[in-house]
């Protein structure tokens, strides 16, 4: 029976100790002193006395630059910062307003609220005028009251796409500014 050789297995975060590949490196020791540039191997070393690993911090600069850290405490609070980067992130979504050409003003009054709010939380709107058989011939009364909404949100509000037809409603999006 044959086996297939083991492949190492995939090293996620920054490179450490036997990891580093350059022969030289920029240290920096546990307090943030600046060492100078010394060989990886006497780095390490070095690192082990303190009871320390020796992780590369930039690996694009030249010569890399390591630090005398302890990788599981440092990978550690790359995670929770990741996390915490995550979780404060605010994603956008897409929130619909139907209307009718023939809105009567308490309704429109009622649904301006809700487009305000979802603009002030920093949402898109997509507006959509719903035509309903011959109000289909009246595109226009379904446009003027888009053009309201417009002029009635400019201030906090740009119209990130213009009214359109598309098959039996008009739609309109707002963005925040």
């Amino acid at each position: 029976m044959m086996r297939r050789p083991l492949a190492p297995p995939a090293l996620s975060g920054p490179r450490f100790n036997e990891f580093i590949q350059s022969p030289k490196v920029r240290v920096i020791d546990h307090e943030g002193e600046n060492l100078g540039v010394m060989y990886t191997r006497e780095a390490m070393e070095q690192a082990r006395e303190l009871g320390l690993d020796l992780v590369e911090v930039s690996p694009n600069a030249d010569p890399p630059v390591a630090k005398f850290l302890d990788v599981g405490k440092f990978k550690y609070e790359a995670q929770k910062k990741a996390n915490l980067a995550r979780k404060s992130q605010k994603t956008q979504e897409i929130k619909e307003i139907k209307m009718r050409p023939n809105i009567d003003d308490h309704d429109y009054d009622t649904k301006m609220k809700k487009v305000v709010e979802f603009i002030e939380e920093g949402d898109k709107v997509k507006v959509t005028m719903r035509f309903r058989g011959r109000e289909l011939s009246h595109g226009q009364l379904g446009m003027a009251v888009l053009q309201r909404v417009a002029e009635q949100t400019a201030e906090i509000a740009k119209v990130e796409a213009h009214p359109r037809m598309e098959g039996r409603q008009m739609l309109m999006v707002l963005a925040p500014k």
